[in-house]
């Protein structure tokens, strides 16, 4: 990487999975709309070009040594960036559906709000997406579920296209779900008092490749998310409610 970034600093990271078809598109299109800006792309053990045709492209590259999954690879960057001395950090997914021209909308927002995420959402504006009909039901059905959760509603929990200040960044440094991560990130920071902001981003057609997103496998990550929501909210409470150590018996 680069020598340590001035304070107020901005980096962006990618993390890919064999996304040499997108890869270079994405990079240079964050470089246009962010010019001077550091970007780490985390390459997941891509088997295909991915880490390469992002350094043809400009980008900073974290090869991890074997396969993490999203959330062990958005974790790598975060502790990365958080070593470095960067103030905010902004995800945007390496298939090329984000658009870099909303990355400055949600550092401005960071940076002016106060609050320690901002979520690039499909949705905050009422209109819906072009997503498919399951994805779309387990957005709404997430929706029900974070409100009560969160204390004000969220309208697209599971988007990957997130800034965070220093703060948040510190907490994802040490600790960052694994498997599907932006919904219990939310919980997360929520537990912790945190805020968070939503402006509204379009979403692009897919550059190369499909989604691996089944019916099936949608179903499981509703399973899976809700248990990590409240196995995250059960631990925080126990945390709350611990008894006070006692200390040693006097002389």
């Amino acid at each position: 990487m680069t020598p340590p970034p001035e304070p107020g600093s901005l980096l962006v990271i990618v993390p890919a999975l064999n996304e040499e078809g997108a890869i270079a598109g994405v990079v240079h299109s964050i470089h246009q709309h962010v010019p001077g800006v550091p970007v780490l792309v985390i390459d997941d053990c891509s088997w295909d070009g991915t880490a390469a045709h992002a350094r043809e492209a400009g980008a900073e590259v974290l090869q991890l040594p074997h396969h993490l999954g999203l959330g062990g690879a958005v974790q790598a960057g975060y502790k990365l960036a958080y070593e470095l001395g960067f103030d905010y950090v902004i995800r945007v997914d390496g298939d090329g559906q984000h658009d870099a021209r909303d990355i400055p909308r949600v550092w401005d927002k960071l940076k002016t709000s106060g609050c320690e995420m901002v979520i690039g959402s499909r949705y905050a504006d009422l209109a819906d997406s072009k997503t498919g009909t399951v994805r779309r039901l387990g957005i709404r059905f997430f929706r029900a579920v974070l409100r009560p959760i969160l204390g004000k509603p969220v309208h697209d929990p599971t988007s990957g296209f997130v800034g965070v200040n220093r703060t948040a960044l510190g907490v994802f440094s040490a600790s960052f779900p694994l498997e599907y991560p932006e919904i219990e990130a939310l919980v997360v920071l929520q537990r912790r008092r945190f805020r968070f902001e939503e402006i509204p981003c379009k979403m692009r057609p897919r550059v190369t490749g499909r989604s691996s997103i089944t019916a099936l496998k949608s179903l499981y990550y509703i399973v899976h998310v809700l248990l990590g929501v409240f196995v995250n909210i059960l631990k925080f409470e126990r945390r709350l409610h611990r008894p006070p150590e006692q200390g040693g018996k006097g002389g």
